[in-house]
C-alpha cells in the first residue's frame, strides 16, 4: 500500500521530508541535499552561506517586530546512517529511500528511513517558511558527515554563526529535552592474514541474521546480540574441537551501529563436518537462550558452497583472530554514578573485513568522562599489542557537559509544560551530538537538543511517531514566539 506523505501534519514539515527521503545522502555524499537548502533559501530569497566543506546556513529574517531578539540557531545534520537488510535489493548512492506504514508509525522498506536527522531538518526548513510561525532572527544551521565523525561541525568557522541560542533538533524522544551527551572515538585494527591453502575439505558458509542490532550510544545498555561476538561464540569452543580453516570473514558496516549480519566463509575437514555443523547448532540455541526476550529473530544458516576458495588463513592467523574478537569488549563498561541509569563508557564491535592480506577491525567507543574514554583507548591498544595488530585511533570528538541553570532549558520546559500539559523530562545521553563540538567552538552559547518519537536508528528497524511530529512542531512553534 502506497503512502503519500503529504497527507500527514503538519504537511509544511513532511513536503520537505519527503523530498529529503528521495536524495542520497549517506555521510560523506551529502551535496545533493546540501543543494537542495540552497535552492529552498534562493526561492524565499533568504541569505545563505555554504562553507569549504558543505556547512549552510540559512540566515532568515524576524518576523516584523521581532528583530529586535535573539538570533536563534535550529541545526540539524544533512546526512543519514545507510544501513539494510542484506536481502533487500537498494543501493543508497542514487534510490529514493521506500517508506511504509504501521498504523501510527512510518517506516522505511528493509532500510533505514532516515528520520535521523531528516525529521529536524525539515522542520527547520518548515519553520523558515510558514507564516503562521513567530519568531525572531533565525539561523537554519545543515552540518554534513555527522553519522561518522561530526566533522562538519568540527570544521564550521568561528564567525559562520552569530546566534547565541542553540536548537539542535536531533533527539529522538518526545517530551524528553538533552542537555549533555557523551564523546567518542573510533579504532581500527589491522591483522595481517597469511595464507594456507594446502587445507582440505567441505566448502562452508556460516551467517547469522536476524539481530536488531540499532544505535551503538543509545542503544548499547539494551542487551541487543552483537553479530560478531555471536559469531566467535561459535566458532572459539569449534576451534578448540574442530578442524577448519576460515577463508572469509564479513560482518557490520558503520562504525555506530552494533551489527546484525555476519558472513564467515570456511573449509572444514570432511570428517568433522557433520559433528562440528550440530555443535554450531547447540551453541546458537544457546545464544538464542540468553538474549531470548530480545533477539526473537536471530538465526544460523550454514550451508555448503560449490567451489574453493582463493586465500585460506592459516592456522596462526586463525587462532590470532579469534582470540582477538573474543577479547575485544563490547557493551557498557561502566554506568555514571552521578545521573541515574546513564551509561558512562561503553565500546562497540562494529566492523570486521577480510582483505587479501589484512583483516580489518572496527570498534566505536563513548563516554561522558575524557579519562575514561582515553583509557578505553588504551585498553584497546593493549589488546593490540598482545594480537601484534597494527592500531589506528583516529582524534575523537567532545563530550557536552550539561548546564542545569541553562536559561533556554528554562524556557522550553515552561512552553513545553504549557503546549502538551505535562512536565517534560531532562537527560544527558551516551551518544553524540554536535552540540558537544560546537558548544566548545562558540563558548557561552545556551543548548539544549529536542525531537519527536523516533525508534532503531541506524538499523532498518527505524521509525518515527506521525503524531509526535506534529506535536514537535506545535511546541517548536511556540518556543519561537517564546524567544521573539
Amino acid at each position: 500500500m502506497s503512502v503519500n506523505l503529504l497527507d500527514f501534519k503538519p504537511q509544511v514539515v513532511w513536503k520537505h521530508f519527503d523530498a529529503i527521503r528521495q536524495i542520497p545522502r549517506e555521510s560523506k555524499h551529502e551535496k545533493a541535499a546540501g543543494d537542495y537548502v540552497v535552492s529552498y533559501a534562493k526561492e524565499h530569497n533568504f541569505g545563505y552561506e555554504r562553507d569549504e566543506v558543505g556547512n549552510v546556513v540559512v540566515r532568515v529574517p524576524a518576523t516584523p517586530g521581532h528583530e529586535s531578539a535573539a538570533t536563534v540557531i535550529l541545526q540539524g545534520h544533512l546526512d543519514m546512517v545507510c544501513e539494510k537488510n542484506s536481502n533487500v535489493n537498494f543501493d543508497f548512492a542514487k534510490d529514493a529511500i521506500r517508506v511504509r506504514q504501521e498504523g501510527d508509525w512510518l517506516y522505511a522498506q528493509g532500510t533505514t528511513l532516515g528520520a535521523d536527522n531528516g525529521i529536524g531538518v525539515a522542520a527547520a526548513l518548515a519553520l523558515g517558511e510558514d507564516p503562521s510561525v513567530v519568531h525572531g532572527p533565525l539561523e537554519l544551521l545543515f552540518t554534513i558527515d555527522e553519522e561518522t565523525g561530526l566533522t562538519g561541525a568540527a570544521r564550521l568557522k568561528p564567525d559562520f554563526l552569530k546566534g547565541e541560542v542553540f536548537l539542535n533538533l536531533d533527539s529522538e524522544e518526545e517530551g524528553i529535552f538533552t542537555i549533555g551527551c557523551a564523546g567518542g572515538a573510533d579504532t581500527q585494527f589491522l591483522l595481517d592474514l597469511k595464507n594456507d591453502t594446502s587445507f582440505t575439505g567441505k566448502y562452508v558458509k556460516i551467517a547469522v541474521s536476524g539481530l536488531k542490532g540499532g544505535h551503538s550510544g543509545i542503544d548499547i545498555d539494551k542487551n541487543r546480540g552483537n553479530a560478531l561476538k555471536f559469531m566467535v561464540r561459535l566458532l572459539w569452543p569449534a576451534m578448540e574441537k574442530y578442524s577448519f580453516r576460515l577463508a572469509d570473514i564479513q560482518g557490520g558496516s558503520k562504525r555506530n551501529a552494533i551489527p546484525r549480519e555476519i558472513f564467515a566463509e570456511l573449509i572444514v575437514a570432511g570428517d568433522d563436518f557433520a559433528a562440528m555443523k550440530k555443535d554450531l547448532g547447540t551453541s546458537f540455541a544457546d545464544l538464542r537462550f540468553e538474549y531470548k526476550s530480545v533477539e526473537k529473530n536471530a538465526k544460523l544458516t550454514i550451508e555448503e558452497l560449490n567451489g574453493s576458495p582463493k586465500k585460506m588463513m592459516d592456522e596462526t592467523t586463525q587462532k590470532n583472530l579469534l582470540n582477538f574478537l573474543f577479547a575485544l569488549p563490547h557493551g557498557v563498561l561502566n554506568m555514571s554514578a552521578d545521573i541515574p541509569d546513564l551509561v558512562e563508557t561503553s565500546a562497540n564491535l562494529a566492523t570486521i573485513k577480510t582483505g587479501d592480506d589484512k583483516i580489518e577491525i572496527g570498534v566505536s567507543t563513548r563516554s561522558s568522562v575524557n579519562s575514561a574514554l582515553e583509557a578505553t583507548r588504551q585498553m584497546l591498544c593493549a589488546l593490540a599489542d598482545l594480537a601484534q595488530a597494527q592500531v589506528d585511533q583516529p582524534e575523537g570528538y567532545p563530550g557536552w557537559t550539561p548546564n542545569l541553570d541553562s536559561k533556554i532549558l528554562t524556557i522550553v520546559k515552561k512552553t513545553y509544560e504549557t503546549v502538551a500539559g505535562k512536565k517534560p523530562e531532562v537527560q544527558a545521553i551516551h551518544a553524540g551530538l554536535e552540540c558537544g563540538i560546537i558548544g566548545e567552538n562558540y563558548p557561552g552559547m545556551d543548548m539544549i537538543s529536542l525531537g519527536p518519537q523516533i525508534e532503531s536508528p541506524h538499523s532498518p528497524d527505524e521509525r518515527v511517531h506521525i503524531p509526535s511530529v506534529e506535536n514537535f512542531w506545535h511546541f517548536l512553534k511556540e518556543t519561537l514566539k517564546e524567544l521573539a
